[in-house]
């Protein structure tokens, strides 16, 4: 059996993700759902949405938009409270270089933009649909792997315009990431559904909605303050008909193909 919470389970954050998942995990038992004892932090999380024994994992909206729809069943949206949102969805910041003039990323047309993974909705596909609205599209120019990495393509002006998703730039903050003070927020993505539950094709999903919103309402303050994961939103299967972006041109710089555990997408 796998299960998994990969989206945003960095090494600071273990001990709140395996108290979530124990509480999951015994919600699902409950209902006669069999779950593992423990998170897989091993398997990619690609892999792992791929398997026939998947209890749950999260993915993000554009590989289950361009590669997952009909493999996997939805059971609802995490809501981590992203400023200016609906409960469910979340967005992109725009950065550029604290140095950098520019204030409104519809200004940026020809900076070169750093971008994790073009299966990334919040590194890649959203700032390109959010481009594409307005009339351009940002020239790929390097794909890093990590949001992280991206920040950095940044900081250091190997490129110039990245993608960040809001609760990873805010995590990257929260953790005093020294790259965090090198950059300047100059705008956001539209919203987007966010990280999406998940289980195997063929599931009923009421009862694993039930045990994970429970859990999370049951989450010990700490760990929900560290994780400001606020609950579990069922968005319609229409909030995820979104156009998905043009493939990019690869530059490769540290390519690594789709970002391992524990590096957001």
């Amino acid at each position: 059996m796998y299960a998994a919470l990969p989206m945003y389970d960095r090494p600071q954050h273990a001990a709140a993700h395996d108290a979530l998942w124990a509480l999951i995990r015994d919600g699902l038992r409950d209902r006669g759902i069999a779950a593992p004892d423990t998170l897989d932090r091993d398997t990619g999380h690609v892999d792992g949405w791929a398997r026939p024994d998947l209890v749950l994992s999260q993915i993000c909206n554009l590989p289950w938009r361009a590669r997952f729809r009909g493999k996997v069943t939805m059971i609802g949206a995490a809501d981590y409270g992203i400023p200016g949102v609906d409960p469910g969805y979340y967005t992109s910041v725009f950065v550029v270089r604290a140095d950098d003039p520019a204030t409104d990323p519809a200004s940026c047309a020809d900076y070169r933009l750093a971008y994790n993974e073009p299966l990334s909705n919040s590194g890649y596909g959203a700032p390109q649909l959010w481009a594409a609205a307005r009339g351009f599209q940002f020239a790929p120019h390097i794909r890093t792997g990590s949001h992280r990495d991206s920040m950095e393509a940044v900081a250091e002006g190997r490129a110039d315009i990245a993608a960040i998703d809001t609760h990873t730039f805010w995590v990257q903050g929260q953790i005093d990431d020294p790259l965090v003070p090198r950059l300047r927020v100059i705008g956001t993505t539209d919203a987007t559904p966010g990280m999406t539950f998940v289980t195997r094709p063929g599931q009923d999903p009421a009862p694993y909605f039930a045990a994970i919103a429970e859990a999370i309402a049951a989450l010990p303050s700490e760990h929900r303050d560290t994780l400001r994961l606020r609950g579990l939103v069922p968005l319609p299967d229409s909030a995820y008909d979104i156009p998905l972006p043009t493939p990019p041109g690869e530059v490769p710089d540290r390519q690594v193909g789709l970002a391992v555990s524990g590096k957001a997408t």
